[in-house]
């Protein structure tokens, strides 16, 4: 067993990576694209379903065609990083729906945010009105990215033998 693969064999591994690109494959043809037949495909599935190793299925939307076309990465730093206030920020955090990730960073600032917007103007309003106003926040730096060179949601790894 590989490290971050617990009890998954190559055909739990196809399963995944089938489901990354194509949520909305048929069980019959995931059962032919891994080789296996239809009723221990859909067995795995349900396993890996109820492990938590799948944990939903959405649709994936193009923010360009949405007009979502901004987008800035945000330092955060941090008042106060005791678990108190880590809380009541994560907890913040998820309620404002222009961010779109947030990780806690080990650096020298305390937290990265990806925030996507229609334009500059939208995005000075979500900073001063909303990131400016969680709860706890000393400071941000914006950084505007220009292009997404690579952007695809889908874990890689899924690839390695276990």
């Amino acid at each position: 067993m590989q490290k971050g693969f617990p009890d998954l064999d190559r055909f739990d591994r196809s399963i995944l990576k089938v489901l990354a690109e194509d949520g909305r494959i048929s069980v019959a043809d995931l059962a032919r694209q891994i080789g296996l037949s239809k009723s221990p495909t859909q067995a795995r599935l349900k396993r890996l379903e109820a492990d938590g190793v799948i944990t939903g299925y959405r649709a994936m939307l193009d923010p360009i065609r949405l007009g979502l076309d901004y987008v800035a990465f945000v330092e955060v730093r941090m008042t106060d990083t005791r678990e108190k206030a880590l809380a009541e920020f994560n907890a913040a955090v998820r309620k404002i729906a222009e961010i779109e990730q947030a990780h806690m960073i080990a650096s020298n600032f305390d937290y990265l945010l990806k925030v996507r917007t229609a334009s500059m103007s939208e995005y000075r309003t979500v900073l001063a009105e909303k990131i400016s106003a969680l709860p706890h926040v000393a400071n941000t730096s914006t950084f505007v990215a220009m292009e997404a060179v690579k952007e695809t949601g889908m874990l890689g790894t899924l690839d390695h033998p276990a």
